[in-house]
């Protein structure tokens, strides 16, 4: 069989993807090494329509939003298990200062369709400290994105869709008709590495900037089961029963993979902040984001290459992006549309012919 993709790499993105082309009729294969501690497991998945200290609306989010909905709502629908939870999110205010920003802000604006309240003061809601109130965001939530991976997981390989092995790039043949990986042949391949781009000799140049995130799992004394995630500096994720996930951290200088005290104790005193209570830490994770310095995703074809694309670069962004974009690049591999120019590696070619230059390469 020759395959019309090969996708390489079964984290959020490319799982994502990978099920987006095959809803679309294509024969692909999936190549993934499974990974414990990779950054789409251990994130919270969290869909969060406003965010930053500025109160921006999430990019593209009148779009990304609905389409990230359909997409996790029919999953749950195919397996009858509850993947997306849709959750309003209380960005609590840290100052009058903050406060004051927001004020100025959503005066004259029309933020109806993703924020239900503005709050001065507290809400007075059992063990949460929030002084300077907040503002209760709508079309916010949470995916359970390794439940959702094990699923897709599953599927695939019982369909023999999936070689669970470290893709070996030094076994790739460019042909004219596509490619050919050890014996197996297909039309074109996707490269959705997340931060391990850094070492593909194809989109090495491409500027991904890996950064660490960690997280924590926490269980509160107090049996609090709030019905909203909660915002300020970190998010605080609900799971039920006093049972909390803390995150995350931002560290671009020490991009591994291990847990460290210092990202503990900075989470567990951001959680200090919000519920002023005793906890217990009960979990306590790392992964690297493939971040890019301009906030948008790295995603289409090789500029020499065209048998070879990379899907990539959502940051902290992927449950909220990936739908909508994996669509949208699926309907470009097929011809029938044109990526979006601030999304697309076009930006910036110039670093690849900067990049073969230096290294004495025919382009």
């Amino acid at each position: 069989m020759i395959y019309d993709f090969i996708v390489v790499g079964h984290g959020l993105a490319g799982a994502i993807l990978a099920e987006t082309l095959r809803s679309s009729g294509n024969n692909v294969l999936v190549i993934d090494e499974p990974k414990e501690n990779s950054a789409s497991r251990v994130a919270a998945g969290l869909l969060n329509p406003v965010a930053g200290k500025r109160f921006a609306k999430s990019w593209m989010a009148d779009v990304l939003i609905p389409a990230a909905d359909t997409f996790y709502d029919s999953l749950e629908a195919r397996y009858y298990k509850q993947l997306y939870f849709h959750m309003p999110i209380y960005k609590i205010f840290s100052s009058i200062e903050e406060q004051n920003t927001w004020m100025a802000k959503s005066e004259g604006g029309n933020w109806s369709e993703y924020i239900s309240a503005t709050y001065t003061q507290s809400i007075n809601q059992p063990g949460v400290d929030d002084p300077f109130g907040g503002i209760m965001i709508k079309r916010g939530g949470f995916l359970h994105v390794f439940a959702m991976l094990d699923l897709l997981t599953e599927d695939l390989l019982k369909q023999n869709l999936l070689l669970p092995e470290r893709f070996d790039i030094t076994q790739l043949q460019l042909t004219e008709e596509g490619v050919k990986y050890k014996s197996i042949e297909a039309r074109h391949l996707v490269f959705c590495e997340g931060y391990q781009v850094i070492h593909n000799p194809y989109f090495k140049w491409l500027p991904l900037q890996p950064t660490k995130g960690e997280v924590l799992e926490v269980q509160a004394e107090q049996n609090l089961s709030p019905q909203c995630i909660y915002n300020k500096a970190v998010y605080v994720v609900p799971e039920g029963e006093g049972r909390f996930i803390i995150g995350a951290t931002y560290d671009w200088r020490n991009p591994d993979e291990e847990t460290t005290p210092q990202g503990a104790e900075e989470l567990s005193e951001r959680f200090r902040q919000i519920f002023p209570q005793e906890f217990k830490v009960t979990g306590h994770w790392a992964g690297i984001r493939p971040a890019v310095r301009d906030r948008r995703p790295l995603i289409g074809t090789h500029p020499m290459y065209k048998q070879l694309s990379v899907f990539n670069g959502m940051g902290s962004k992927g449950v909220l992006m990936a739908p909508y974009l994996s669509a949208h690049f699926a309907n470009a591999l097929a011809g029938k549309g044109e990526l979006m120019p601030e999304i697309h590696i076009s930006r910036y070619f110039s670093l690849y012919y900067d990049y073969i230059k230096h290294q004495n390469l025919e382009p």
